[in-house]
This record gives structure tokens, sequence and C-alpha cells, in this order.
């Protein structure tokens, strides 16, 4: 069994939802203990669409998954682990929110 280090939760947006997706990561970092990363206006590794990242400690996940459940607003959110193990991470491992996007795992 893997040790669960953390949490990334990727916003998924475009440029009509840009704004939408810059208020929710930024209401999230005024709230919880996270750390929000940039905003990336295309995609950026295996992600598919635009995307920004918040990163929290694996205890926080109860409040975090609930929190952006209730706040994505139709966004899509890709939840994940960091075990170390990034594949299954990204795959067995993962939690959506909305629908599901196919990632590019070549990178991996």
């Amino acid at each position: 069994m893997h040790r669960i280090k953390g949490y990334h939760a990727h916003i998924y947006f475009d440029a009509s939802t840009l704004e939408q997706a810059r208020a929710l990561c930024e209401d999230a970092a005024k709230l919880f203990p996270i750390r929000m990363g940039r905003v990336h206006e295309r995609p950026v590794g295996p992600h598919p669409d635009w995307s920004c990242q918040l990163a929290f400690d694996a205890e926080y996940i109860g409040v975090m998954l609930p929190w952006l459940a209730l706040h994505r607003n139709g966004l899509v959110v890709f939840l994940h682990p960091d075990t170390g193990d990034e594949l299954k991470d990204h795959t067995d491992y993962a939690i959506w929110m909305g629908a599901m996007r196919e990632l590019d795992l070549s990178v991996f």
C-alpha cells in the first residue's frame, strides 16, 4: 500500500470559464491551508485542458473534497493523491468531479 503524502486538485477550465476557475482557486487558497499553482491558459503535463492546481496535505482531503464538490459550479475537477507513483496517482487512484477527460499518460 502506498502512503499518501498529499493531494492535488486540478481545476479545468477554458476561456469562457477562466475567471470562474480563478475565483474558485483563490477562494480555496484564502479559506484553507493549501498551495495554489499557476493558472495555465494552455494544457500542461498530462492535462488536456487549461488548469490550475491546488495542492494540500493529506489530512485536508475530508474538507477539500466536499468543498470542491459543492463549489465547482460545473467546472471539472481532477483530484488525485501524491503517493510517488505518478501513473497510478493519475489513473487508478484518481477522483473525477464532472466529466472525465482523457489525460496524456505518455508524460509518465
